[in-house]
């Protein structure tokens, strides 16, 4: 159907009239869009099916990937990329009076995901498929997602974030692979056949209905599968109140990251998780059935991956199957457990590892919290073996400790491997924050650094930019990312440095249209754009971002003549709905862009943007028109970091320190070609380990500083009482947790060498060029060998 321009149209215009029941003249745009999406699921149908059969004919390994987030961004052009029939089908479009981006703007970003590790496992997804790799994602089918951003008066504002309201087309719904899955209820113990048996009696059961999405490899004919669970209830349950167990289990797969301030919100997050490692795990055993007739070795045939800590309840849940329903003694199924799964750290903050408390846990999962009591049993068993009497160290690596489960431990004790996600973070998680784990287990600890799904920020975001390289370099670069470093060739080529130029000129334009549209703020696009979009959290410190255009401000107010290259200053970012302090960053964010954009005397000079409900759609416009990336953490915090790569690819110059992925961006691209600053990882956890930082000094020493500070309280702000209070007591009264004042002077220096570098274009364009050629390294298609090679040990299957 999408041989040729001729075979797609007439294709397209039966299966409209046969899908919606009326003309092409009568029908909408809605139509269209849901009619192509039909057709490419329709066409893909048979690479589904045969991908599935040959895994099970190859009888190889097949890994499984456990998230809680997929951040997947819209399919439609992506899907139509990845066939190779994009051209095709925008030519075919074109002719009966469709444009395919207006199509593609119909289509809602899923609603599967918040960040970064949302975003990282949908690239995953995308290279496994790229490279013919059996590997499947395993997901919650949320109906609202996180939420929707409004900014009403500077304000966030959360609304439901209704991605499915017009459904979604990619999705097939398969009630006959449901399953069930249990809660609350008791577990009874009895002697039959000269074993003990456990049953769990008087469950709440929910029923896991899987929506499978088709993953497309990119040119190839590898169909992957997204499984996305629905929880729905049980028909006919045994409920004293029906309505109440129907909200209640609904509600299981409603919204991402419920709030969890109170006790509810905590059982409805622990629901969650386990409702999608309880469903994941018996659909994989399903699949593993069919060509295995024991589990004994179910490690040799499948790797269970959990990303971060969510899906961490993997590793009792395979534990119950194995004993309570498969009959294994306890010995030989933590043998399987422990061989089949493999976990993901994400964090260095010790307030990100999850832990639950047992009054929550173990009368919702009684069977689980016995399992991994039994757990943690023996694992302080093992550790008192090794050093009898040393009690703090089996306090600090327990599973159950203090009233609490904690999350991480159990991941490190019952998996196989453990990795970081960059080469700093790693070895962070190694010599700290999990140094007595790594000293038990030095061998599970690995590292993998990130990537991204590089076609995506390329070949659909920046088509322009994709063509350019193809006619300078060839065409491999979009099946080997590696190939990029042919373009140093050109680092001295005067016109494809003008084309570069122009090309991220055009970018920024389209960009800035936007930005007038949404914000009404007209913005010049020959001023340098300086873009921080992320996660909105204290240790990204957008707050040192906003003190220095604060500094800026001050600077030009005081002095009309201060001359400064004219900078565009754009956020994006949600903050947790329950994260207050994050909140009032966004307010501040908004009130000093409100301030700066009405002051006549600033003009052009300074424009500050904030670009409501950041998502992959919008960060795909962000990304080609950014001329410098803020990856601006508190060394030691961000564990890797996937924008900074985006940014990269896309031509844009890091400011950053030197934390996560942005010192290897530094070793490939060279100290020239990178803006860094402020405390090194060491330095800062020097300090928080012997203290000797006072933020007051730099307040009382620096006047940039105090000045800006006592603007977040002294009345600067017009109408706005006591609002930044918060603010101001974190960097004096609570000492500045994330070094904010002691990196500014620092920042503020390399800012003004950035305004420096920028004015030379010739020598820009060379450094943006340098970023483009190296990023190759940080595609999503190395991360995924190195995992396929080193930890799941999955082959190619063509």
């Amino acid at each position: 159907m999408f041989s040729n321009k001729a075979s797609f149209k007439n294709n397209f215009l039966k299966r409209l009239e046969m899908l919606c029941g009326k003309s092409f003249s009568e029908s909408s745009a809605r139509d269209q869009y849901q009619t192509l999406g039909s057709m490419i699921r329709e066409f893909v149908s048979n690479d589904w099916i045969e991908t599935n059969e040959r895994y099970l004919a190859a009888q190889g390994k097949q890994v499984y990937y456990l998230s809680i987030e997929y951040l997947l961004g819209k399919l439609l052009r992506q899907n139509l990329i990845n066939l190779g029939v994009e051209e095709t089908v925008q030519a075919g479009l074109k002719e009966l009076g469709i444009d395919l981006d207006e199509l593609e703007e119909l289509e809602s970003d899923a609603g599967l995901g918040n960040g970064g590790l949302g975003r990282l496992a949908a690239c995953f997804l995308d290279s496994l498929a790229s490279l013919n790799l059996p590997g499947h994602g395993h997901g919650i089918r949320y109906k609202h997602g996180l939420f929707e951003q409004k900014i009403v008066d500077g304000y966030q504002v959360e609304l439901p974030e209704q991605w499915l309201r017009s459904g979604n087309v990619w999705e097939i719904r398969k009630l006959d692979s449901a399953v069930k899955v249990p809660f609350w209820g008791k577990v009874e113990a009895k002697m039959e056949d000269g074993r003990l048996v456990f049953h769990h009696l008087n469950v709440e059961t929910v029923t896991a209905v899987p929506h499978d999405m088709p993953v497309i490899g990119y040119k190839t004919q590898t169909v992957n599968t997204l499984r996305l669970w629905n929880a729905e209830p049980t028909q006919f349950p045994i409920h004293a109140d029906v309505l109440k167990y129907k909200r209640e289990t609904e509600s299981i797969s409603e919204f991402l990251y419920p709030d969890d301030t109170h006790d509810e919100g905590k059982i409805l997050r622990l629901k969650q998780q386990y409702f999608l490692v309880s469903a994941s795990i018996q659909s994989i055993l399903k699949t593993y059935r069919k060509q295995h007739a024991s589990l004994n070795q179910l490690n040799e045939h499948v790797c269970i991956h959990i990303n971060d800590t969510h899906p961490v309840l993997a590793i009792p849940e395979l534990m119950r199957i194995l004993i309570d329903e498969e009959g294994y003694e306890w010995e030989q199924a933590w043998h399987i457990t422990k061989n089949t799964i493999s976990y993901t750290n994400h964090t260095t903050l010790s307030e990100a590892l999850e832990k639950w408390p047992i009054h929550i846990f173990q009368p919702l999962l009684p069977r689980i919290y016995m399992i991994v009591e039994e757990i943690n049993e023996r694992f302080c068993r093992e550790l008192w073996e090794q050093t009898p009497g040393d009690w703090k160290r089996i306090s600090d690596l327990a599973i159950i400790a203090d009233n609490f489960v904690k999350m991480a431990h159990l991941a490190i004790v019952g998996s196989f491997s453990v990795n970081g996600v960059a080469k700093l973070h790693t070895e962070i998680l190694k010599k700290r924050e999990m140094n007595q784990f790594y000293q038990l287990y030095p061998e599970k600890f690995n590292n993998k650094t990130n990537g991204i799904a590089y076609r995506r920020w390329l070949l659909k975001a920046n088509p322009k930019l994709s063509s350019l390289i193809t006619d300078a370099i060839g065409p491999s670069w979009m099946s080997s990312a590696e190939e990029l470093t042919h373009l140093l060739n050109f680092q001295n080529d005067s016109t494809f440095l003008d084309q570069l130029l122009k090309i991220k000129n055009d970018n920024k334009q389209r960009l800035a249209d936007i930005i007038l549209d949404k914000t009404g703020v007209k913005v010049d696009t020959g001023a340098i754009f300086d873009v921080q979009v992320k996660r909105l959290h204290a240790y990204k410190r957008q707050l040192l971002n906003v003190l220095h255009i604060m500094h800026l401000y001050n600077r030009i107010k005081e002095d009309p003549s201060y001359s400064i290259v004219p900078r565009v200053f754009i956020f994006g970012a949600k903050a947790s709905p329950g994260y207050y302090y994050a909140k009032k960053i966004i307010k501040l964010i908004n009130t000093v862009a409100e301030q700066i954009n009405n002051d006549p005397r600033v003009g052009d000079k300074i424009k500050v943007v904030f670009l409501e409900n950041y998502r992959v759609s919008l960060a795909e416009k962000i990304f080609p028109a950014s001329d410098v990336s803020e990856q601006i953490s508190t060394a030691s915090k961000e564990a890797s970091g996937t924008g900074n790569m985006k940014f990269m690819i896309n031509g844009a110059l890091t400011v950053g320190t030197l934390d996560g992925a942005n010192i290897e961006i530094k070793e490939l691209v060279g100290p020239s070609n990178i803006f860094t600053f402020g405390l090194t990882a060491d330095e800062v956890l020097h300090y928080y380990q012997h203290g000797g930082y006072q933020s007051r000094e730099y307040y009382h020493h620096d006047y940039r500083i105090r000045q800006a500070v006592d603007q977040l309280v002294n009345g600067f702000f017009a109408g706005v009482n006591n609002e930044f209070e918060p603010i101001f007591d974190s960097l004096l009264e609570e000492n500045d947790q994330y070094f904010v004042l002691k990196d500014f002077a620092s920042y503020a220096k390399i800012q003004e060498q950035i305004g420096e570098t920028f004015t030379d274009k010739a020598q820009w364009q060379k450094m943006s060029l340098t970023n483009i050629a190296q990023a190759g390294y940080f595609s999503s298609d190395r991360t995924i060998r190195e995992y396929a090679d080193d930890i799941w040990g999955i082959k190619s299957l063509k």
